[in-house]
């Protein structure tokens, strides 16, 4: 699943096309994704300017001039840049197509993701209740340290909770505990502060260089550009079961937390 550097990256990369453009229609496929897409959606996004393309948690937010096509792309979808009237391969939903002559085509195999509109999409029962951005100065290691006091639950599926804060799935949260010495079964109330704030600064070094690489290529991501990321290289700990640890050569292990598989080295992390 496209985690929170790789719908990043497949904003950077489609927003310069995007932005200032005006789109002349749009042509839907197959309306049968997560959601139904909505039966008036050529109607509402037709002839507007589209004037921001933002990110919240994983959702892309394209602005229009009156709107906002919230998109979400679920397990396998991927937004790219193609020419208008470019034939359309199996699995290409959506076509928005756009007066320079590009248009954003939506192609989703498992149909797991969105295509949704909103007037107020910040308010939206989709994005209404999530947390803090991890890349601001509202999330920081004594906000996981308050939160997780009494909780029993382990701390990697904690921090993986998108009311706690948004966007840190399974391979960043893998990859994050890996780099603060933090065993990911330990209960998330049992971590001290000190080691909170450890976490939270590494989950943020981690994104930010997620983004900077392009995201992490698994299977069927690919961004904007058409280009995959490549951050999978520096991965220490994700997929990486019964492999000898990169830092100490003890054997990773791999357990099950939150029907997650997890990676972790016994030595490193306690």
């Amino acid at each position: 699943m496209p985690e929170l550097p790789e719908v990043e990256t497949t904003r950077r990369g489609i927003a310069p096309h995007l932005v200032g453009q005006r789109v002349s229609r749009v042509i839907v496929r197959d309306r049968r994704l997560r959601w139904p897409i909505p039966e008036d959606l050529d109607v509402r996004l037709s002839g507007q300017k589209i004037v921001a393309v933002e990110r919240r948690a994983k959702y892309l937010l394209i602005q229009a001039e009156v709107g906002t096509l919230i998109s979400h792309l679920g397990m396998s979808g991927n937004l790219r840049l193609v020419d208008v009237g470019l034939p359309p391969l199996k699995h290409e939903h959506v076509d928005i197509e756009l007066e320079s002559g590009l248009a954003l085509r939506y192609t989703d195999p498992r149909r797991f993701g969105a295509m949704l509109w909103s007037l107020d999409p910040l308010n939206h029962e989709l994005l209404a209740r999530l947390g803090p951005e991890p890349l601001t100065d509202v999330f920081d290691g004594l906000r996981l340290f308050e939160l997780s006091r009494g909780r029993a639950m382990a701390v990697k599926p904690f921090i993986m909770d998108n009311a706690i804060v948004v966007g840190v799935g399974n391979i960043y949260a893998t990859e994050a505990l890996f780099a603060a010495g933090i065993d990911p079964r330990r209960a998330a109330g049992s971590v001290s502060k000190a080691r909170y704030i450890k976490l939270a600064i590494e989950i943020k070094r981690i994104l930010a260089a997620a983004i900077e690489r392009g995201g992490t290529t698994l299977r069927d991501f690919i961004g904007g550009d058409g280009q995959p990321g490549y951050f999978q290289q520096e991965l220490f700990a994700y997929g990486r079961g019964e492999q000898p640890c990169k830092v100490c050569g003890t054997t990773l292990r791999e357990v099950k937390l939150g029907q997650r598989a997890s990676v972790y080295c016994p030595k490193c992390q306690k």
